[in-house]
């Protein structure tokens, strides 16, 4: 689980880096520009570490559930060459279905402005500034990133299926909470990423307006990756233990 932490914690740490620091750039020097080499590379590194994120994440409930369902075979199903692989298989399919899907988009040809509603280049809004003649490429690509989604969200919800099944069967209620604990921080991460990004894309377009757009981008692609790492801490006692001091103190002196 450490090992996956890790790379979540790169993908968050990679998600920020690519949207924030230019956003901060455009607001305090008072600009909206962006090369369009910049804006490739953009929507390519936020593709990749929103795909790798989530196939980290269906690895993550994959090893969830060995640990709990299957305990006694965790060391030969999940070793650490194993858990190498599976993760450099993430990266690796994340970074192909990365550069296809910004190739795609970029070979588009632009006919309606080149202004984004956007604080990154986002590539669902640079799609409605192409062609209406490339509708069949953009219904392939969307059907693609469908099917590779709904494969991960069945494979998570299975997996906690089994999970929820096994743990209730546990007799002791000190046993059934301890394993609830261990999956609770990813059930969290995985409701919150998820949410964020369908909420943002599959709203109705009855709803959708430029300020609403624009909320919406900075929730899925800033709020998850900065709350990921304090949901997973918060198993830490020491951690816990702090945050208590603090918020105590706080309230104290005020």
């Amino acid at each position: 689980m450490f090992f996956f932490l890790l790379n979540l914690a790169l993908t968050d740490l990679g998600s920020i880096c690519t949207t924030v620091p230019k956003a901060m750039h455009n607001s305090f020097w008072d600009t909206r520009t962006i090369s369009y080499t910049g804006c490739a590379a953009q929507a390519f590194f936020v593709v990749f570490c929103a795909t790798t994120e989530f196939y980290l994440l269906t690895i993550m409930s994959y090893d969830r559930y060995v640990s709990i369902c299957k305990p006694l075979h965790y060391g030969t199903l999940l070793g650490s060459r194993a858990c190498a692989h599976m993760a450099a298989a993430a990266w690796a399919s994340a970074f192909l279905y990365s550069l296809l899907h910004t190739a795609n988009t970029f070979s588009l040809p632009l006919c309606h402005g080149n202004a984004l509603g956007q604080f990154f280049c986002e590539i669902p809004h640079i799609l409605k500034l192409s062609c209406s003649e490339s509708n069949l490429r953009k219904l392939g690509l969307l059907a693609v990133s469908a099917c590779l989604a709904l494969c991960c969200f069945v494979f998570i919800v299975f997996s906690y299926v089994q999970i929820f099944r096994v743990v209730l069967r546990i007799p002791s209620e000190q046993g059934r909470h301890k394993a609830f604990s261990t999956c609770l921080p990813h059930l969290a991460v995985v409701s919150l990423f998820l949410s964020t990004v369908m909420f943002s894309h599959l709203k109705p377009p009855s709803i959708s307006s430029p300020s609403l757009d624009l909320s919406l981008s900075v929730l899925y692609s800033v709020v998850p990756p900065a709350l990921n790492p304090l949901i997973y801490s918060l198993r830490n006692q020491e951690l816990k233990a702090a945050v208590w001091r603090l918020m105590t103190g706080w309230f104290q002196k005020h």
